[in-house]
């Protein structure tokens, strides 16, 4: 066939399935961005709990959480980290019955795969609630263990205006976790090596960075009526006054903190008037839900100016996770999910982060970075840049058969969906082809009109109809509506 110069069918079959038919566009598939913005210009790949691979309140706390992140290009993992034996800090989630790792095993294999899929900096988030004497030696494990790699001061001027780009930032390791005062006095602290103090912080009544009093986990109860050791009830603490409180510190681990200092949200008026641009904010998906609904255009000009991080409510005990799209749209970088829980929301974020050569860091559009932007997902306005779409489905090639029918043939149908801005959100499905899963043909258009494509992912899913109520599926695949090869 080949000195004929022709092709089989075989041949042609393994040219559609080939890369050069790949529907993402080959020069996406590497690095292309502008890596030189500040790192808040940037959606950045987050993960929540990263030691758990299972739920939130009795399964295991596994290494693996963190290396599998890494590997998929996670740039922010969570480390919760608790007073252990013998003076060794543990990482598990407090108040449940996850079990314990070591915090020296877990920043051992951050050292090992930090860059090993992306080469753009990695933020270690710390939930610390280790005594003064354990967080000295968090500090000492941190800097042994990742030498080099620790960003132990600021890169050029002390006297930061401007956070740094993920390019002056390569193969470096951040430390996210509250500080004491500001990056010069740090530096001029580790200069005189007085290491050995504790400081206090004054702060409102919250357990954590996280402020999660109000959005904690269900604690294990005791049942008495219960033959069983324990029951678990979900119960959320009353919430309480805000009333101030001392945080103790160790010199040693706040001073490792130098871009991505943790603050305490207040509201959106207190950042802008009292934040520094190198101070973050995490903020729970409900209070933060109520912000893109209430106050877009504020949440859209606070991300503009500082890191935001999203975190999931305490209820969600099976690790679900929320829809990371809502909060993409007004510009948070950090939009942390339990990357161990399947389902559209990780594929949503699979998709996204595809973009950019895998590197972790996307480049937000001008209308999210910008300082004066009047953009809101809502009411996208002048900033609306329509586009129209045109999928044609043809056919499927050997889909794998259904596990609930009983002649293992699948009735495939394909569902078709655009995830953006609101305007933007749409689903159409084919028809049902009826017990071919070997090369089932639709032959069938879908058109849609996209208001913000720069925020536009594309989902296909192909199901199996196993009933007319129930649908088994059978695989997707999700990108950025701009990485889509025409043709």
């Amino acid at each position: 066939v080949r000195k004929r110069r022709q092709l089989s069918f075989e041949g042609f079959i393994r040219y559609m399935s080939s890369e050069d038919c790949s529907i993402f566009k080959n020069n996406r598939k590497t690095v292309y961005q502008d890596m030189n913005h500040p790192l808040c210009d940037y959606f950045i790949s987050s993960s929540h709990n990263t030691y758990l691979i299972s739920d939130q309140l009795i399964g295991p706390s596994d290494l693996w959480g963190y290396a599998s992140a890494l590997l998929k290009g996670c740039r922010c993992l969570e480390i919760d980290c608790w007073d252990g034996s013998n003076s060794e800090p543990v990482v598990y989630h407090g108040h449940t019955l996850t079990s314990k790792i070591l915090f020296r095993s877990v920043i051992q294999v951050v050292d090992k795969y930090a860059f090993v899929a992306s080469d753009y900096p990695v933020v270690l988030s710390l939930e610390n609630h280790c005594s003064p004497k354990q967080q000295k030696v968090m500090a000492e494990y941190l800097e042994s263990i990742l030498g080099d790699k620790l960003l132990t001061s600021t890169i050029g001027d002390t006297v930061v205006t401007q956070l740094p780009s993920p390019e002056a930032l390569k193969f470096k390791i951040l430390i996210k976790n509250k500080k004491v005062g500001t990056i010069e006095e740090g530096m001029l602290r580790r200069d005189l090596d007085s290491r050995g103090e504790i400081a206090e912080l004054s702060d409102f009544e919250n357990i954590s960075d996280e402020d999660e009093a109000d959005e904690k986990a269900p604690l294990p109860l005791r049942s008495a009526s219960s033959k069983r050791k324990s029951e678990y009830i979900p119960s959320t603490p009353p919430r309480k006054k805000a009333k101030m409180r001392k945080t103790k510190i160790a010199t040693a681990l706040s001073d490792l903190v130098i871009y991505t200092k943790s603050e305490k949200f207040v509201s959106f008026e207190h950042s802008l008037t009292n934040q520094k641009c190198y101070e973050n904010n995490s903020i729970g998906e409900v209070q933060a839900r109520k912000f893109v609904k209430h106050s877009a255009k504020e949440f859209v000009s606070h991300t503009t100016r500082f890191i935001t991080r999203i975190y999931p409510k305490g209820t969600r005990t099976s690790s679900s996770n929320y829809n990371p799209q809502e909060f993409w749209n007004v510009g948070c970088q950090m939009v942390a999910l339990n990357f161990q829980t399947p389902g559209v929301q990780m594929e949503l974020q699979n998709g996204k982060f595809l973009d950019n050569g895998g590197c972790g860091y996307i480049l937000k559009p001008e209308f999210l970075r910008n300082h004066n932007s009047t953009f809101t997902p809502q009411n996208v306005g002048r900033y609306s840049n329509p586009m129209s779409l045109s999928i044609r489905l043809i056919s499927g090639h050997q889909l794998p058969p259904s596990n609930l029918s009983k002649t293992n043939k699948a009735d495939p149908l394909v569902h078709i969906e655009i995830y953006g801005v609101p305007e933007d959100q749409a689903k159409k499905k084919s028809s049902v082809i009826k017990s071919n899963a070997l090369s089932p043909r639709w032959d069938e258009t879908f058109s849609f009109t996209v208001q913000v494509p720069e925020l536009a992912l594309i989902r296909f899913c192909v199901e199996d109809e196993v009933s007319l109520v129930a649908n088994e599926f059978l695989g997707q695949y999700t990108l950025p509506l701009l990485n889509l090869s025409k043709g």
